[in-house]
């Protein structure tokens, strides 16, 4: 059964309501708390390998304290202006609404902007207070460049690729960085790293985690086969992945504490090996040891820009997991605790190694004193384990916004927290994620080849995210394009220097998240190419309301009690597959409403603007329209009450409607009674006191505009309800409404078009409703090109086979579900 919108989430733009707004100083410890188990972990966890990683290859001819000093002020630098200056102080506070992440920069985008490719919005939709990010001036340079991208298609849809490879390349982060966490935490051996989306990082993963343990068992001299460590680190994946159904919240409660012991315990070490190995290693602050650095490296210290980028690797969690969590509160975590024991731990390691240059290949192991070795490995195993988590919980993220938007096959997505709204989990991508990491620890053994496709997917998708908050600036923003080009110039030619380094090594398994990143996006692309197709084929189909109309009010067929709900895409208009029932079926419904549900650009849309309700007939026909908005942040949860909070919808409508007609002096009854008229109507009410919100018009031939209701808030008196339990307790309890008119109703306040309108809807409501959908075959027309038949008829095809079908996804009950078969030549 559709169900009910999530209570209290509200806009961004009215602070006082949002929740995460409101939060009390206590609250956003709390969550800075949670943020080390989830967002940190990773980050935290770079020491364990950077300089191994740095020094490997050319570079090992160049071991001398100068080039160690030269080192760590590279890494220094590096933490200091990407993850504090770049992702602290710009990239977090140019969020979505209170979300992150590439596709959430995206659709903000698209909402200051005609960008979406699929036009199924409405201009309701940018009257919800979180559309817009503020009043647009529409001069200057910046409304001429928004112009420009407008206008042309080819630029919108390299836009969209864009957005879709670097989410695809942060969804195969989710795939390697718990790989490699799973084996860094073996006492065996330091195999791997990670970091943060789907197919492209688990080859990352794996090399980061085998990197851990390898080193910490190489320290102690006692070794696991091969074959044992790789039993131990698939047991310790699957049970991460198992653990993920629980919840971020509760995942982060369990594993914040490891990271803050881990994070304290590389302070206290670092602080010791500054004070007892060589405290002049504190000048190496200065940038003018980069510059002794290359002088004595040269092109083999360029190169090994690729190790010192994993000093970084998890930053990018920051700003994808923001959903999870509050800016203030991954600011604070960061500032205080993370980017300080991160620069002492360095700084403790890199003196140690300036009196001991043959201790680089196991640096971190070996710098740690022998009486704290064996508490420090645990937790460092534990760590290695935690960083994965980052990683995981941006998956569900950006996969779920992707689902939205329309560039992902119909998954299940599970809210798992009552506070935070971003907090999600989804099952099918969760077990996908765990098959693809052990294929990755498994089928992987080199461990330089998984570094190189870590560094080179991390330095991608903060390339993309750089470009698309350089448009925000301009879009926005509404600032400057030289603005703009001074921020993304910046940026890109730090983060360009890091690029080039890490695409050298292409060869050497760089190509592992290019080409995973690659598939992943083709996918994408292919679903939504389909989705845009068929919402298209849907939207030039549509049944003539003068058909409708030169039918009648019987439609030509017998009327039958009850309430027809006809599922449909479409936001406006008569789908086509009404027209089959009409003309092929004997008896139909005698109230007909068609149902969109639909994702608009915005992170949540309130529960007192979730529905949109309108009349696509004169009053006789009654047939009626009702729009289910959601943002893609929203979970839709099964709760058993979107019929009833229909039914009080329509009648509120129908309540609303006719005093509208008689405060209209030009009002002449019936002739009036059908103007597209649609109403933003609560889904959050009591069913005897409804509230209308605000009001808009609507005609299926042309786009909406909004109208000001003459009443702010109007209270429905006419109905009221009975609640009564189809089930006994301990099953799934439903809650059964019956309308009926209160005996004040029938008096001269409601005129008797009104009364009997609603006396045939509470009818309806108690002979039942049934839920109608189409049940729909995509296929190319014979005209097309072979790349269109190959993209619709195999692609596109294959992943609406192997999704969840429609009824599914929206929870209709399948014992009320009549399905209509339907073939679309696009």
């Amino acid at each position: 059964m559709m169900p009910a919108a999530e209570s209290g989430v509200l806009p961004r733009r009215n602070p006082s309501q949002l929740p995460w707004i409101n939060l009390s100083s206590s609250r956003n410890l709390i969550l800075a708390y949670q943020s080390f188990g989830v967002v940190y972990g990773d980050l935290s966890t770079s020491p364990l390998y950077v300089f191994r990683s740095t020094f490997i290859g050319k570079l090992h001819k160049h071991q001398t304290e100068e080039t160690v000093f030269g080192a760590f002020s590279l890494i220094f630098w590096t933490l200091t202006l990407i993850p504090l200056l770049k992702y602290l102080l710009l990239l977090l506070s140019a969020d979505g609404n209170g979300e992150g992440g590439t596709f959430a920069l995206y659709s903000l985008l698209c909402r200051n902007a005609k960008l979406s490719l699929l036009p199924n919005q409405q201009a309701a939709d940018e009257e919800l207070p979180a559309y817009k990010f503020g009043p647009s001036t529409g001069t200057g340079s910046s409304s001429r460049f928004t112009s420009f991208l407008e206008k042309h298609k080819s630029l919108r849809t390299a836009l969209l690729v864009l957005v879709l490879f670097g989410a695809a390349i942060v969804i195969g982060d989710g795939v390697l960085t718990p790989a490699i966490s799973g084996k860094v935490c073996l006492p065996p051996s330091l195999l791997g790293v990670a970091q943060y989306h789907l197919l492209l990082l688990v080859v990352e993963i794996t090399h980061l985690l085998l990197m851990s343990s390898m080193s910490g068992l190489q320290a102690t001299e006692k070794k696991l086969t091969d074959g044992e460590l790789l039993v131990v680190a698939c047991v310790v994946l699957v049970g991460l992945f198992a653990l993920q159904h629980c919840g971020t919240h509760r995942v982060a409660f369990m594993f914040a504490p490891i990271v803050i012991i881990w994070l304290i315990s590389i302070l206290f070490i670092g602080l010791y090996n500054i004070i007892h190995w060589n405290p002049k290693i504190i000048h190496a602050i200065s940038p003018h040891y980069i510059i002794k650095f290359f002088r004595v490296t040269g092109q083999d210290g360029w190169i090994s820009l690729g190790g010192v980028l994993l000093s970084v690797t998890g930053t990018e969690a920051m700003f994808a997991n923001l959903g999870h969590f509050t800016s203030l509160s991954i600011r604070l975590a960061f500032a205080v605790v993370v980017y300080p024991c991160l620069v002492v731990q360095y700084m403790g390691q890199a003196a140690f190694l300036s009196k001991n240059l043959g201790s680089i290949p196991n640096s971190f192991y070996d710098s740690i004193p022998d009486t704290v070795f064996w508490p420090v490995f645990v937790i460092a195993t534990l760590a290695a384990i935690v960083g994965s988590q980052a990683v995981i919980t941006a998956t569900f993220s950006i996969i779920k916004q992707c689902h939205a938007l329309g560039c992902f096959p119909r998954i299940k997505v599970v809210h798992t927290s009552k506070h935070i709204y971003g907090q999600i989990y989804i099952p099918e991508i969760n077990w996908i994620l765990m098959i693809l990491t052990l294929a990755i620890a498994i089928g992987f053994r080199d461990t330089t080849l998984i570094g190189n496709a870590y560094g080179l997917a991390c330095i991608i998708v903060m390339f993309v995210t750089t470009f698309f908050v350089a448009l925000v600036i301009v879009v926005v923003w509404e600032k400057s394009i030289f603005l703009a080009a001074l921020f993304l110039g910046t940026l890109w030619i730090i983060e360009g220097v890091y690029l080039s380094a890490a695409l050298m090594k292409v060869p050497q398994g760089g190509w592992v998240p290019l080409v995973l990143a690659f598939i992943l996006m083709i996918a994408m692309y292919v679903w939504h190419y389909g989705t845009r197709r068929k919402y298209s084929f849907d939207l030039h189909n549509k049944v003539s309301l003068k058909w409708l109309l030169g039918l009648g009010p019987s439609l030509g067929i017998v009327r039958v009690p009850g309430i027809g709900l006809v599922y449909s895409e479409l936001a406006t208009g008569v789908p086509a597959i009404f027209s089959h029932f009409v003309t092929n079926l004997p008896a139909f419904h005698k109230v007909v409403v068609f149902v969109c549900v639909k994702s608009v650009p915005v992170p949540h849309v309130s529960p007192e603007e979730r529905y949109l309700i309108g009349r696509v007939c004169p009053k006789p026909y009654r047939m009626y329209r009702c729009v289910v908005r959601y943002g893609y942040k929203d979970i839709q949860r099964e709760d058993g009450d979107f019929e009833n909070q229909l039914v009080q919808s329509i009648a509120e409508f129908i309540q609303m409607e006719a005093s509208d007609l008689q405060q209209s002096s030009s009002a002449s009854s019936e002739s009036q009674s059908y103007d597209g008229r649609m109403a933003v109507l609560s889904s959050q009410k009591s069913l005897s006191n409804s509230i209308l919100t605000a009001v808009s018009e609507e005609n299926d031939f042309g786009e909406p505009t909004i109208l000001e209701s003459s009443s702010k808030s109007m209270t429905l008196q006419s109905l009221r309800s009975v609640y009564e339990d189809e089930y006994p307790q301990g099953q799934v309890r439903r809650r059964r409404v019956r309308f009926r008119l209160t005996p004040s109703s029938g008096g001269a306040g409601m005129e008797s078009s009104v009364r009997e309108e609603l006396m045939d809807l509470i009818r309806a409501k108690e002979a039942g409703v049934a839920y109608i959908m189409g049940h729909s075959y995509v296929k190319s027309r014979k005209s097309s090109s072979w790349l269109k038949k190959m993209t619709i008829d195999i692609g596109y095809s294959f992943l609406r086979k192997n999704c969840r079908g429609p009824a599914v996804a929206l929870n209709v009950p399948h014992i009320s579900l009549i399905e209509v078969g339907m073939i679309y030549y696009v």
